[in-house]
């Protein structure tokens, strides 16, 4: 079964053109100009039930749009949507009984109020008896770990804390669907793997839909089978991440401080430079050509490694590539 269908999907904004000068601001006020911004364009998506999809893109692409109206807080333009057998638009009310949703930046938990009481109130809104709500509560603190801060106010957590919090709210009332919208966001490695370990889990355990989008590409390495890359509202790639790993995420970032200046020798698949003196260098390293290991012995044997850290390239960077080798297809 389709957890999520849209057949070209698009959404238009109207905005006022801003008129310039005295005699221009008065007759605009009468007979405003306006112009079309098409944030959506033509979309269509199938993702299947118990799928962990990942929807990226750069800045402005159309992401959050798309997702407003799959969640029905937008109605679309043009085009045709269903989200688990709904329609979005019409049926948002008993949808929102289905769906989950964690947005990084927006928070559904009260800030003044410990994490249990917006269990609680959440638990009235979603309609869950006592019982069942602390049932469920215990599992997701058993499961998220967090009975050392559910009773501590929200404003006083850390990020971390708060995202398993943020987490763990949106899985309450066991949706059907989740989406998680940059969930891993300003959080340091651990908690973000953490974080990570938990949504696997969800799914392998109760089949739980997740439909993701970040700017962590290990986020989508990790989690997701399947990758949908958007930019101006159209979709311009949509490939397993298997693929997506083979030939956009096989660059690895090395920087590596040593205690005195050091000359990094020339490898085949590895791009270096280096700062302060020849101290720190900055090593992208193409896996398909020289093993990640390989590159840390060598520069392990080299002697004076005071720091060195391993990561992705930038998501930008990533999509900048996908969408340079689209062009030239």
């Amino acid at each position: 079964m389709l957890a999520i269908e849209t057949h070209n999907l698009s959404k238009t904004y109207r905005t006022r053109v801003k008129a310039e000068g005295l005699g221009a601001s008065f007759r605009a006020l009468v007979q405003p100009d306006w112009r079309e911004i098409k944030a959506v364009r033509d979309i269509s998506l199938r993702v299947d039930q118990g799928e962990i999809l990942a929807f990226i893109g750069p800045n402005g692409a159309g992401k959050s749009t798309f997702i407003k109206m799959l969640c029905g807080i937008l109605h679309p333009s043009d085009g045709a949507i269903s989200v688990l057998g709904m329609s979005p638009a019409k049926e948002r009310r008993a949808l929102a009984m289905r769906i989950g949703t964690v947005f990084g930046q927006k928070s559904q938990l009260w800030l003044h109020l410990p994490a249990l009481d917006s269990f609680t109130l959440l638990a009235a809104i979603y309609e869950i008896d006592d019982a069942t709500r602390k049932r469920r509560v215990g599992e997701l603190s058993e499961l998220f770990g967090l009975g050392e801060f559910l009773e501590t106010p929200v404003r006083k957590l850390s990020l971390g804390q708060r995202i398993r919090c943020e987490v763990a709210a949106s899985l309450l009332h066991d949706p059907e669907l989740l989406f998680l919208d940059e969930p891993t966001i300003g959080l340091d490695v651990v908690v973000k793997q953490a974080i990570r370990e938990l949504i696997t889990r969800r799914n392998k355990e109760r089949g739980t839909t997740v439909f993701l989008t970040s700017h962590d590409p290990a986020d989508i390495e990790q989690l997701c089978r399947r990758a949908v890359v958007i930019d101006h509202g159209t979709v311009v790639l949509d490939s397993p991440v298997e693929k997506l790993k083979s030939e956009y995420l096989g660059k690895k970032l090395i920087e590596v401080t040593f205690s005195a200046p050091q000359s990094i020798p020339h490898l085949d698949g590895v791009l270096s430079a280096t700062e302060n003196g020849g101290q720190k260098s900055t090593l992208t390293v193409d896996t398909a050509i020289r093993p990640i290991g390989e590159v840390m012995e060598r520069l392990s044997a080299m002697g004076n490694v005071v720091d060195i850290t391993i990561s992705n390239p930038p998501m930008e960077d990533i999509i900048a590539a996908i969408f340079q080798k689209e062009a030239l297809i």
